[in-house]
């Protein structure tokens, strides 16, 4: 899994960290928000002819709501997150070497081609313990159940191979949740394949946090950023964009989506919690579920799994419109302000104004850039670009911190620098537009697709 190397200056930003005398979580919290209010009134300043300009053609409150949505919230939500990322330091494993027994479980549907090869990565494992693995098949049609089976007695895996007929992940998840009798249990997606100390430092960060602590999200990568364009924007979303929300929630000890594709889970708060929830964002749906509980959820960013990214956009839509019709879903059932913890409450209350800056992203920034190409400055202008550099620099430090990670686990960074340079500039010109098509789908009640 090792990837040629991209000659970028250290930016030793741990060291700069560590020097510093430990900052207790509260105040992360409030210096941050601190941060991102000083922000959020500087880019209100600056914005002022901006917002007299575009206010004389559409109105002054209707040119607050645009501008707020293109400049205002996302800068505070930049800030906020870069202020964390600088704080951020990772607690020190209390062990490295457990050995407690662990299930993976493994829900797949017509994945005979992929199946064997994620359990000979399984196989591969450095860790010490138990290891179970439970591959549950959800009526396929091709020969994956024998083709696991195989696979796992060849390897001399002590695999059990289990049929749930009723389409739906969840379904799959809850049949597998039957036959675990370990204490921790580990989802993995049937294409994710799994670096060789993965589970080690995912059991070794559960065994090292506090009770209250009933999941583990680890890092997912792409490992398939070489076949288009497409895969090599991803892999750069995957390495900076999601990494970073996750190390951010994570410090917030709130972590809001323990990933089905891989996450770790105590058994016992997966049965407290009824299983896997009926629903197109089963994750999403149980992670938060865990949260509104009083109960956390952190990140372990060198529990590394490589996965297979979507080639295509009909699949990188329906994937990503999933997410959101996801994050829908956990909004119904568990609004933002019920939530117990208020770091909890902020970090799901961003994502329920993401529908707005998502609606404002694509219907109103992108005419808008259309427009500035013809010289009309109504809607992203100069002012606009006060958004790059907080965004840049988050990425940056993310950068400082996946290099630190990958040095450990002896990995090394492909060269992407046009997916780099893309991701900056585009990649959101395509997300938006895909969640709210999430959005619609969800109001709508479409029917639901396993992928």
């Amino acid at each position: 899994m090792e990837m040629p190397n991209v000659p970028l200056k250290q930016w030793p930003v741990n060291t700069i960290i560590k020097k510093h005398r430990y900052i207790e979580v509260n105040k992360k919290f409030w210096l941050g928000h601190g941060a991102a209010l000083l922000w959020l009134l500087f880019s209100i300043v600056v914005s002022v002819p901006w917002l007299n300009d575009l206010g004389a053609l559409i109105g002054k409150p209707l040119a607050v709501i645009l501008i707020a949505g293109i400049g205002y919230v996302p800068g505070y939500i930049n800030m906020f997150n870069v202020v964390s990322l600088l704080l951020d330091r990772q607690p020190q494993f209390k062990t490295t070497n457990p050995t407690d027994p662990v299930t993976v479980i493994i829900a797949c549907r017509n994945e005979e081609k992929s199946i064997s090869h994620t359990l000979r990565y399984i196989k591969d494992q450095d860790y010490q313990g138990l290891i179970r693995v439970i591959v549950v098949d959800n009526a396929s049609i091709d020969k994956t159940a024998e083709i696991a089976q195989k696979a796992g007695e060849d390897l001399g895996i002590d695999i059990q191979v289990l049929f749930e007929e009723k389409p739906g992940k969840y379904n799959a998840l809850n049949k597998a949740l039957e036959h675990v009798n370990t204490e921790y249990a580990v989802t993995l997606d049937a294409d994710t394949l799994l670096h060789k100390s993965a589970i080690r430092y995912l059991v070794s960060r559960i065994k090292s946090a506090p009770r209250e602590v009933c999941a583990v999200a680890g890092a997912v990568l792409a490992r398939n950023s070489r076949e288009n364009l497409l895969t090599r924007l991803q892999e750069w979303d995957y390495f900076l964009g999601i990494a970073s929300i996750k190390r951010m929630q994570g410090l917030y000890q709130g972590t809001l989506v323990a990933q089905g594709a891989y996450s770790l889970y105590r058994a016992e708060a997966l049965r407290e919690a009824g299983g896997w929830p009926d629903a197109i964002g089963e994750d999403i749906v149980l992670t938060w579920k865990f949260l509104n509980s009083e109960k956390k959820v952190f990140f372990e960013p060198l529990a590394v799994a490589f996965t297979e990214v979507p080639v295509t956009l009909k699949h990188l839509l329906r994937q990503r419109s999933r997410w959101a019709r996801g994050m829908i879903e956990a909004l119904k059932l568990f609004k933002p302000w019920q939530q117990p913890v208020k770091y909890v409450k902020y970090l799901t209350g961003i994502n329920l104004i993401m529908p707005y800056l998502d609606l404002v992203y694509t219907f109103c920034w992108m005419p808008g850039l259309i427009l500035a190409f013809f010289g009309k400055y109504w809607i992203v202008g100069p002012a606009t670009l006060f958004v790059v550099p907080l965004a840049l620099l988050q990425n940056y430090i993310l950068y400082s911190y996946q290099r630190n990670v990958f040095r450990k686990l002896d990995l090394r960074i492909r060269r992407n620098r046009l997916g780099f340079v893309l991701y900056v500039l585009l990649y959101q010109m395509l997300m938006s537009p895909m969640s709210v098509i999430g959005y619609c789908q969800e109001i709508l009640m479409l029917q639901r697709k396993w992928k």
